[in-house]
């Protein structure tokens, strides 16, 4: 989480454990392996930690904002050296469709109101909303605080719900 993926060296892996390099070897099978076991616990802790029922977009935020502030880094340096490491791309690709089915699942009551061509392009905005790079944007780029970042997405979320159900 902490170290670019391709500084991370077995040697360093086993030392920080406390067993040899032969273990991580063994155990995992080597570096993408070990990347393997790393993305599926994160996964799993991103998942518990978004939790949240579908229609509370304050919530929505805040667990999202929340899981960002502590994974949010780590995916962006994961995302800069996408193109160079075949076993980050299949990752990265498994993020973004869970991702999309998240934010799917969190306003199929509003996305259901809309037909194929309008619901598409909503999704594509809410996706793009709740993005990690909308949160780098904010965070990093602007130096906004987690509170005005919460307050931006939320108010982004209300503006393209309110656009695409306002009859025209």
């Amino acid at each position: 989480m902490k170290q670019w993926y391709d500084q991370i060296t077995l040697d360093r892996v086993a030392e920080d454990a406390g067993v040899t390099v032969q273990t991580v070897v063994r155990r995992f099978g080597g570096k993408e392996g070990l990347l393997t076991d790393a993305v599926n616990t994160l996964g799993r802790q991103i998942n518990a930690s978004r939790a949240t029922p579908p229609g509370d977009v304050e919530r929505l935020v805040k667990h999202l904002i929340g899981d960002y502030e502590q994974t949010g880094d780590a995916v962006i340096r994961l995302l800069a050296l996408e193109p160079r490491h075949t076993a980050l791309k299949e990752f990265l690709e498994v993020g973004r469709r869970w991702h999309r089915d998240w934010v799917a699942s969190l306003f199929a009551d509003e996305l259901a109101k809309l037909g194929a061509t309008p619901r598409k392009l909503a999704l594509d905005a809410l996706v793009i909303i709740t993005d990690v790079y909308t949160w780098k944007i904010l965070r990093r780029d602007m130096a906004r605080s987690v509170a005005a970042t919460e307050t931006t997405m939320t108010c982004m979320i209300r503006a393209m719900i309110a656009e695409f159900l306002t009859p025209k």
